[in-house]
């Protein structure tokens, strides 16, 4: 319930101001201890973040998982 109650505030917040970018990820963590689709969103968000900042950096997302 808290979950869900988190990630529609956070979808609310990406139209009104607020910190959206922060309480999508915590309700999709929170949801994520118990659903499965949960998970892979959040993972699905956390891969697409690590390459647009390699990509930032030059670098190869692939290379930094290595290390």
């Amino acid at each position: 319930m808290l979950g869900g109650t988190v990630l529609l505030l956070g979808i609310v917040m990406v139209i009104t101001p607020g910190p959206a970018f922060i309480l999508i990820p915590l309700g999709l963590g929170l949801l994520g201890i118990e659903y499965a689709w949960a998970r892979n969103w959040l993972r699905k968000i956390r891969r697409h973040l690590s390459d647009k900042l390699a990509k930032n950096r030059g670098e190869k997302a692939d290379e930094r998982r290595n290390l």
